[in-house]
């Protein structure tokens, strides 16, 4: 009876670890390594890593998490954050590294004085994404630290509370969403990128958040793809976008429906409306001076269209159809810019890149370097190297090729981010006569296709 009675204990035990072992396994999987991008640790980039606890407490952020930071040089003060967060699973989060060092959107942060913010989660392929994007488990606490530590880094006491921008793709629209109930009076506007808690919530699939007020006022763009309305995987994230715009254009909300007809799930073009959006916003609610509150939007000074149309905005004081179903937006630029987006994916251009300035040559190497300013409405797609007025190449040689939108100089990923390795304002003539002094003349050409002069 006492060995019947013991072979039972053993069972027991066995069974209890059946049950115990794949907890703990999740515990214990080891994080992302993220590819190593030593730009991001010099400044005018400075970084800040979270590590995985190996034996997180209740609340605690259970995903390692890396925090760039770019800050525009010679910037005396900053006056607030454009955050790009990235989506869920490894993919999203090893390509988010290079999110800080984006041309473009830095050029946004440098136009408005504001830092840019590339996080970069250490998600493993078998860790479950809403340990990071639901802010409550812990992803807002070490956000917030971790600002205070690159204030602290940069010399910038104002990046642990200046405003910000948040610009967040799939699990990052999810994460927007959330932080927007959490800390609305620190949020200038919001751009969910095929992605919001919001019916997920509404569901009762997770905890529903308190709206307060101040959420209702912040400017916002939702924008799915096409593709993913009736998609087996990703129809969740169109569903949620439109029952998101609907309820909160009900309360009044200033949020525009945006959806790309070239897209799934992937980011596209849509920077090149994302950006406009977000510079209107930022001179629109940034204060006077940094540390006041953020503006408030007047929304009668805004522009509305009928939702799922591409009807040409009207000014809202003349709008005659039904505001509450309308979507919203800041100034006449952005609507019709939207306009355009909607019909066609993509944000047209007649203006001509910036030309490059500061050409120098090395004349015993042959290498060529300049300074760039970035095309603010397309970007910068190539470099053309004339010498003695002949075309002689071009930076990239082989431009890398964008399968979800218009080639840029510096690649683009799914998720809105450069591809590497990150490419320099250099070339090198390996046929030029050494110590003969030649002409050279650096185009810039945007991504419509239109060159500096």
């Amino acid at each position: 009876m006492k060995s019947y009675s013991t072979l039972i204990y053993i069972a027991a035990i066995i069974v209890l670890q059946l049950f115990i072992i794949p907890v703990s396994a999740e515990e214990t999987i080891p994080p992302l390594e993220l590819p190593q991008v030593d730009a991001s640790f010099k400044a005018p980039c400075f970084s800040t890593v979270y590590k995985q606890p190996t034996d997180p407490k209740e609340g605690q952020l259970q995903i390692g998490v890396t925090y760039t930071l770019w800050i525009p040089e010679g910037l005396k003060q900053v006056r607030g954050i454009i955050v790009h967060q990235h989506g869920c699973g490894s993919g999203s989060c090893t390509g988010s590294v290079t999110a800080a060092h984006d041309l473009h959107w830095q050029e946004l942060a440098r136009k408005n004085n504001c830092a840019l913010l590339g996080p970069s989660f250490h998600q493993a392929k078998a860790q479950n994404c809403r340990l990071w994007c639901d802010p409550r488990n812990g992803s807002d606490k070490v956000f917030l630290n971790s600002l205070k530590k690159l204030a602290k880094a940069s010399g910038h006491p104002e990046i642990a509370t200046v405003p910000w921008c948040l610009w967040g793709h799939s699990g990052g629209g999810f994460w927007s969403s959330l932080m927007q109930m959490k800390y609305p009076e620190r949020i200038v506007a919001i751009w969910f990128q095929s992605g919001t808690a919001f019916g997920y919530w509404t569901k009762g699939e997770i905890p529903a958040p308190t709206i307060p007020d101040a959420a209702m006022k912040i400017p916002m763009m939702a924008n799915p793809g096409q593709k993913e309305k009736g998609h087996e995987r990703f129809r969740r994230a169109w569903d949620g976008n439109i029952a998101m715009f609907k309820a909160y254009r009900a309360k009044g909300a200033p949020i525009a429906f945006t959806p790309d007809p070239q897209t799934g799930h992937e980011t596209g073009d849509s920077r090149y409306l994302a950006i406009p959006f977000f510079d209107a916003c930022l001179k629109l609610r940034l204060p006077d001076q940094v540390g006041d509150p953020l503006k408030d939007v007047d929304l009668e000074h805004g522009w509305l269209a009928p939702a799922l149309s591409t009807d040409t905005p009207q000014p809202a004081s003349k709008f005659k159809g039904d505001a509450a179903n309308a979507s919203w937006f800041p100034n006449k630029k952005v609507a019709l810019a939207w306009q355009d987006f909607v019909k066609t994916g993509a944000v047209s251009d007649t203006t001509p890149p910036p030309a490059p300035t500061k050409v120098k040559v090395d004349k015993t190497t042959g290498t060529i370097t300049w300074n760039a300013p970035t095309d603010f409405e397309s970007g910068i797609q190539t470099f053309l190297i004339k010498r003695d007025g002949k075309l002689i190449g071009q930076i990239p040689e082989k431009p890398k090729n964008n399968r979800y939108g218009r080639q840029l100089f510096q690649g683009m990923s799914y998720g809105d981010t450069p591809v590497l390795p990150l490419l320099k304002f250099q070339f090198i003539d390996t046929t030029a006569e050494k110590g003969k002094s030649h002409n050279y003349q650096i185009i810039a050409v945007n991504t419509v296709g239109l060159h500096s002069k």
